[in-house]
């Protein structure tokens, strides 16, 4: 029996009902999407209820799950005199306990869901359905856009060093540390 503090154990989380419907949010649209794919031939009202999932999913992972399971917050403020935008990113105070559970579900579904969309973005291109590949792309943008937050938001580097713990792969840790600092670039070129 693995009793090690972090494992990948639903009965160990803090907050098993936001972590549930997080990871509900999370899956619905990408099964909305591929079942969609097999069993239905209505591109409007598929691409409809996987927007819709997707805000769902967007707005729970940056307002509810983000605070509740590791304490991080982010958000855009834009200044109504000149119009220039800031990310402003938050972390709990040091005297609040994450639990590791909690953390290691998301920060696992938070870099693997974007991983899955830009598979599916793979297999729309090479079957040639580009119509489908526009729910794809806002659905990786999406998913991008809140990892790559969380990401700045967590201000001692705890959501790499779990992912990487999660995934348990040897050299794919430096790859994913450069994807993510290039993302930030891209993402948050101007800084806080």
């Amino acid at each position: 029996m693995d009793t090690q503090p972090g494992a990948l154990r639903w009965r160990l989380s803090a907050h098993p009902l936001t972590l549930g419907f997080f990871l509900a949010f999370r899956l619905a649209s990408i099964l909305t999407y591929l079942f969609g794919l097999w069993f239905s031939s209505n591109f409007v009202l598929i691409f409809i209820i996987v927007i819709l999932l997707l805000a769902a999913d967007f707005y729970y992972c940056k307002n509810i799950a983000g605070r509740r399971l590791v304490g991080l917050r982010w958000w855009n403020e834009t200044n109504p005199e000149n119009g220039e935008q800031t990310w402003v990113f938050e972390s709990a105070d040091e005297t609040r306990q994450i639990n590791a559970t909690d953390s290691r579900f998301f920060w696992l579904t938070i870099y693997v869901v974007p991983l899955l969309w830009v598979f599916l973005a793979i297999i729309a291109i090479v079957r040639f359905e580009f119509i489908w590949l526009s729910l794809v792309v806002i659905a990786v943008i999406l998913c991008v856009t809140n990892g790559v937050a969380f990401s700045r938001a967590d201000k001692f580097g705890n959501a790499s060093s779990l992912a990487g713990s999660a995934l348990n792969s040897s050299g794919g840790g430096a790859v994913r540390m450069f994807a993510g600092n290039m993302a930030t670039r891209m993402f948050f070129s101007g800084g806080r």
